[in-house]
């Protein structure tokens, strides 16, 4: 399945959103317009369904009602999130799920539903505050959702929210695991745990996977010869062997690796890794341009194969010039003073001529995107 819409209100950066998502999605957007703020409505879906987790929980560790909801907020501030699920290359919706948020002004302020809504095709299955809300007000701070024995008409949809997966990897954790020996966050978004994930994967999967990393990487790193999974004292490891005048001279393990490397590494990985909804915090970071105007192709040949969705940020002219992206794959978001605008840039009639006349996304979007008064940076220091 595939999220073939999102409705926002409240929502962080965005004061309300109305958009249309296709199988592949790239966001583009000036720094602090909510990018990361967007993926994180699908991660705070996720987290309420997975196991663990729940409504309270995913409130909480994002800090609060109030830093969820969008500063814009006035006279209507409840937090409103609703998605439409369709499968994957088709645009008829299979279920919808709506949720509404608030917070209790008096005692410890929790969160609590002022409604949550599912649809299976065009009718309503679930409405609440039903009966039993209203007679016991404290179920309303729990949502069906992440309820096994309330959930059962559209399970469906819970799994598909608690299979979400994020990536965001920061190679300083992989090389230097002793120095961030604290607790872990939530979900594991900066990729602490990758080799962990490595690891539980079996043998025979395992080994193909890194088979197929393996002959990419050759193809962009230097002198790159094999790619190999082992453990040391339990411990999983990566490492790699290069062509070396030297026999086994040429072995390095991941605490070595660029961070280029690493992150090329973990994209490929996680291309692999199931079939649900893929977010992508850009990609292009410490990688090549070369390689980076290659990932649109090959995020594409993925999830073809795999019929899966996957959401991108990104800030990358280079990523952006592949002639395959089409303008209703493209999220525009732009700052106001009421909030993030967000559209698809093919319902922009300026973008769209220009789209319509052979340039790419990435050279009609991305000067459109920059922010006013960018050359008085210069003068600031």
């Amino acid at each position: 399945m595939i999220i073939s819409r999102i409705v926002l209100k409240n929502w962080k950066n965005f004061r309300e959103v109305d958009a249309e998502l296709q199988d592949r999605v790239f966001i583009v957007g000036p720094n602090a317009s909510g990018k990361s703020n967007f993926l994180d409505v699908f991660r705070f879906l996720r987290d309420i369904a997975k196991p663990g987790g729940g409504l309270q929980k995913a409130v909480t560790d994002r800090g609060g009602i109030s830093k969820i909801r969008c500063l814009a907020a006035r006279s209507y501030p409840d937090v409103e999130i609703e998605v439409y699920l369709a499968e994957y290359g088709e645009r008829k919706v299979v279920w919808r799920y709506a949720i509404g948020i608030k917070q209790k002004t008096r005692g410890n302020r929790e969160p609590f539903l002022t409604y949550e809504k599912v649809w299976k095709g065009n009718r309503l299955i679930l409405d609440r505050p039903n009966t039993n809300d209203k007679n016991d007000a404290v179920r309303l701070t729990q949502t069906h959702l992440e309820q096994i024995n309330a959930n059962n008409e559209f399970r469906d949809i819970s799994k598909f929210f608690e299979n979400i997966l994020y990536l965001h990897l920061v190679p300083q954790l992989l090389k230097h695991p002793d120095a961030f020996s604290g607790p872990g966050i939530s979900g594991d978004p900066f990729g602490k745990g990758f080799l962990e994930r490595v690891a539980k994967v079996n043998e025979k999967t395992r080994k193909a996977w890194l088979k197929r990393i393996e002959k990419a990487l050759q193809s962009a790193v230097p002198q790159l010869k094999e790619l190999n999974y082992t453990t040391e004292l339990g411990v999983p490891h990566l490492e790699a062997i290069y062509e070396h005048w030297r026999p086994k001279a040429g072995k390095q393990r991941e605490d070595q690796f660029s961070d280029g490397t690493l992150r090329l590494i973990a994209l490929l990985w996680a291309l692999q890794e199931g079939d649900s909804l893929l977010l992508l915090e850009e990609p292009e970071l410490s990688l090549n341009s070369a390689i980076v105007a290659r990932l649109a192709p090959i995020l594409y040949k993925f999830q073809k194969g795999k019929k899966r969705q996957i959401i991108v940020t990104t800030h990358s002219s280079d990523l952006l010039s592949d002639e395959g992206i089409s303008g209703d794959e493209m999220l525009m978001l732009r700052p106001g003073k009421e909030g993030t605008v967000v559209n698809v840039a093919s319902t922009l009639e300026d973008v769209k001529t220009l789209l319509d006349v052979g340039m790419s996304v990435g050279e009609v979007i991305i000067p459109l995107l920059k922010p006013k008064g960018l050359e008085q940076l210069s003068l600031s220091f």
